[in-house]
């Protein structure tokens, strides 16, 4: 026996005791919590519980028990830990008992990861989540309306008890000490763990904000986690493209021609117009404020000294739709690629600006924060002191933009979204003029045409067409930076990673990205979009089917005009200026 923290862990053998009742299943019933499995067995009525870490959801059990007793007359966590066969999965034995801080837990990336720990690390102890106050609504409402998310749905079905394990830090990452008082600080006295995962994703941010929100929130994380005495690791998230200026990108963080004290002063001093002049001069060589912020958060948190905790920063490159967790194609929100698919799918995007023959170097969601957890091991095992640097993304297994606008199209015809606009058909371009000149050809204008004439009858449409064309291109021009472009990453630190975790993690966690078939996986983006995001359910399939074919006959009719046309043109006008230049010659 022996203390962690303020805990009292006890080691027991499988033929001693409680050790040979936990390796053995209930009698006579099926497992509470999973229909599939007898792994779980109760003992002393609603306060001791024996279960088989990673059997929920019906992941593959695994060997070894980790369990905890609230005992009625002290807050502390008996943990027993039971038989640990070799090859027993550690991840889900490492997060158990564990506080963790999570910033940006609202978010796409953040619901997932709050997700995967409370399903696949079912004994993960308390889980705060940083959630500012927003729209006129509090912290703890924005708490309680999360729990309802669709992320949640199995574990509302099969483990609603997990979901208390959420609790609420009323604060703001871009404020000093997040905006918490000493009382809620000494709350997250027993925290071990922090992943900051707050940040503003809009490309074109404007710069004063973008570094509050990117760069002084990291700052003020690590200012908190220095008051944090139980802290091993904060893992911070950043982006695989914060050198998208070079074409090799290593494991390591940049150096940058600017420091981020003299940055600060610059835009304490200047207002938001001169600001936005000087903005692409401030953040040259790099593409966008969103890149430029991470990588200058990713210095001031390598330049940070006297840490008694380790710090990582982790890459991920796009991140896309799940591959599994928590629904195959589950998707929220339309940033980012999603957007494309989403406009495609409607057939109002026509136009992509995409190198075709380009590797897409994307990630699934749930691969993507899988990675990040075992990255959270790793980095809390080692407690390296140097900044380690881990890249989360397709890396050799990858496949070009043209497949993917391909699979988009091919999927939009086969599970067609609810009242297309038009059949959805787009060409890839990777000069931005050849580009820019079909966007207003093909898109542009039949777009404000069509919005004109629904209003001329009396049409009006949910949301204007004209704001549509304008979101496609200034989405279209934020992408171009990524989808134009290609990079060779290194992933040396992120492959050894995987190499030390056992197989039995390889079946708990999708850590492999060579597991997803790509050509599936864009198909079950395009579904999720229509059912997770859309909201459309698969029993309005024939109607849009039917729907599709109406449009795919009109778009037939319609290039067949449009080739008459030219045909005609060419025919009167052009033939006869050729035939006359033909005779003054002879």
């Amino acid at each position: 026996m022996y203390a962690v923290n303020d805990r009292v862990v006890v080691v027991t053998g499988a033929s001693m005791g409680v050790g040979a009742a936990l390796t053995s299943p209930a009698r006579g019933a099926n497992c509470r919590d999973c229909p599939t499995h007898t792994t779980r067995r109760r003992c002393v009525r609603d306060t001791l519980v024996y279960r088989t870490v990673g059997h929920g959801f019906c992941s593959r059990p695994v060997t070894f028990v980790v369990d905890f007793l609230r005992a009625p007359d002290t807050t502390k966590t008996v943990v027993m830990v039971g038989p640990a066969e070799a090859g027993a999965p550690q991840l889900p034995r490492f997060y158990a008992g564990r506080e963790v801080l999570i910033t940006g837990a609202t978010g796409f990336m953040g619901k997932v990861l709050l997700e995967r720990l409370l399903s696949q690390c079912p004994e993960v102890g308390r889980l705060h989540l940083l959630i500012r106050d927003k729209r006129g609504e509090s912290a703890h409402k924005r708490l309680a309306r999360l729990k309802q998310s669709q992320v949640f749905d199995n574990i509302r079905a099969h483990h609603p008890r997990q979901l208390d394990k959420l609790g609420v830090v009323s604060g703001d990452a871009t404020l000093p000490q997040l905006g918490l008082d000493d009382y809620a600080v000494a709350q997250l006295r027993e925290v071990s763990l922090v992943f900051h995962n707050a940040a503003t994703v809009k490309f074109w941010e404007p710069l004063r904000v973008a570094v509050s929100q990117n760069v002084t929130s990291a700052v003020n994380v690590m200012d908190l986690c220095d008051k944090l005495p139980a802290l091993e690791a904060l893992v911070h998230v950043s982006t695989a493209f914060t050198n998208a200026e070079l074409q090799d990108v290593e494991e390591r963080v940049y150096e940058m021609g600017v420091q981020p004290r003299d940055l600060l002063e610059v835009l304490d001093a200047l207002t938001p117009e001169i600001i936005d002049q000087l903005t692409p001069k401030l953040i040259h060589p790099k593409p966008n404020t969103y890149v430029f912020t991470k990588a200058l958060a990713e210095v001031v948190i390598a330049q940070r000294q006297n840490r008694k905790y380790s710090v990582t920063i982790f890459r991920p490159s796009i991140v896309i739709s799940a591959h599994r967790a928590p629904f195959p194609g589950w998707i929220e929100g339309l940033s980012g690629a999603t957007g494309v698919v989403v406009g495609a799918g409607q057939g109002v995007l026509r136009v992509f600006h995409i190198k075709n023959d380009a590797k897409a170097d994307v990630v699934p969601v749930d691969v993507a924060i899988d990675n990040m957890l075992a990255v959270g091991w790793e980095a809390a095992t080692d407690r390296p002191v140097e900044t380690r640097v881990y890249y989360c993304g397709s890396e050799e297994h990858t496949l070009l933009w043209t497949d993917i606008r391909a699979e988009i199209l091919r999927s939009g015809a086969v599970y067609p979204f609810d009242n297309v606009l038009y059949y959805p058909f787009a060409f890839g371009f990777q000069n931005r003029y050849v580009y820019k000149m079909l966007e207003i050809l093909m898109q542009t204008i039949p777009l404000c045409t069509a919005d004109y004439l629904m209003t001329l009858f009396g049409i009006k449409p949910p949301v204007s067409l004209i704001k549509i064309a304008r979101r496609l291109s200034a989405m279209s021009h934020a992408l171009g930076t990524i989808t134009c472009h290609e990079w060779r990453f290194s992933y040396d630190n992120m492959r050894r990673l995987r190499e030390r975790l056992q197989k039995t993690d390889g079946h708990l966690f999708y850590l492999d990205i060579r597991a997803v078939n790509w050509q599936e996986h864009i198909s079950n983006y395009h579904r999720g979009a229509r059912r997770y995001l859309l909201r459309q359910e698969d029993t309005g399939l024939p109607r849009a089917r039917r729907h599709m074919n109406r449009l795919r006959r009109m778009h037939y009719v319609v290039c067949a005009l449009c080739l008459a046309l030219i045909l005609y043109k060419f025919t009167t006008t052009l033939m006869p200026k050729l035939s006359s230049f033909t005779s003054y010659n002879t």
